[in-house]
């Protein structure tokens, strides 16, 4: 197989890439030929982040070297600024330039209760979540942008769960600070457009549909290889989708010579598989959000997924 060299000379940050899309993405833009500097904080010599996952970023590392591209797993704390400023610093010096950055980072879905208003919700476990889901994007951005200018420009995904017109209202059953990180991330990208728009920078928020992460297949007690017979017992989860997809959909807006268009968006992985031509790895495209839009995100009955898929 030749190896893909669509982003040969490249240079990316993918924040938050220990496991499920961020993970996937470090590998795809590694694979289209880039440089991928990968950061999390679970590593094999450090131990697990409160996350208490398995998955740890030297994985990430040889996910990477195994698809053919070359980039650093790093160790990094992205809610501290100083760790930051020396990832940067160290890209700088490395590589002299960055092209891509994604923000990733969140984790806090350990702390969110579902069932709980906002005064009975855990004052302090509802604030971590804001911590890991918007200080560290806010903080990474503030830090890197300035690189990405001096390479004479570049692309910012930031990461997100939902479209905009479903985050344009309050979303039931995920909890009040579940909901209002998700819809920091569009704000974000909202004022990074705008405070960018005389600098080649776009900026854009990307979200992928109901994801078959490590921890979503664990949950499910299925792999990516076997995920389908999850559908018995919930037919609905025949929309979901492995994180391959939508990172082959970043791959993509990181190769394409003017993605502006997209400028302050909220992308879905479905919409950059019909603009980049590309599919999922079973060769099809699913559209949850599409789905989601007609039936409601409370349905699993499997309705009309044949329609979205």
């Amino acid at each position: 197989m030749t190896a893909d060299t669509t982003l040969h000379g490249r240079v990316a940050l993918v924040a938050g890439a220990t496991r499920g899309a961020g993970r996937a993405i470090a590998v795809e833009l590694a694979r289209a030929g880039a440089f991928v500097y990968a950061t999390g904080r679970s590593s094999r010599e450090r131990g697990r982040s409160e996350i208490n996952r398995p998955e740890t970023i030297e994985e990430t590392g040889d996910l990477m070297t195994q698809g053919g591209g070359v980039g650093a797993p790093v160790v990094v704390d992205h809610e501290d600024p100083e760790a930051v400023a020396a990832l940067v610093d160290r890209i700088e010096r490395e590589h002299g330039r960055l092209d891509v950055l994604v923000n990733d980072i969140f984790g806090g879905d350990r702390y969110a209760q579902w069932d709980k208003p906002l005064w009975e919700h855990d004052l302090a476990g509802g604030l971590r979540m804001l911590r890991m889901g918007v200080d560290t994007h806010l903080i990474t951005s503030a830090t890197a942008i300035p690189l990405l200018l001096r390479s004479g420009g570049g692309l910012v995904v930031e990461m997100t769960d939902g479209t905009s017109s479903f985050n344009a209202n309050y979303r039931e059953n995920v909890g009040f600070y579940y909901d209002l990180v998700k819809a920091n991330v569009e704000r974000i990208v909202k004022g990074l457009t705008f405070e960018l728009a005389d600098h080649p920078v776009t900026a854009l928020a990307v979200t992928p549909g109901w994801l078959r992460s490590e921890q979503m297949l664990e949950g499910f007690g299925v792999t990516e290889e076997t995920w389908r017979e999850a559908c018995e017992k919930t037919p609905g989860f025949a929309i979901s989708e492995s994180p391959t997809y939508v990172a082959l959909g970043v791959a993509a807006l990181a190769g394409d010579p003017d993605p502006s268009r997209y400028a302050g968006e909220v992308v879905t992985a479905r919409q950059l598989a019909d603009a980049y031509g590309h599919t999922d790895t079973d060769g099809s495209r699913p559209d949850c959000w599409g789905l989601i839009d007609r039936y409601g995100i409370g349905d699993e009955s499997g309705q009309g997924i044949e329609d979205f898929r």
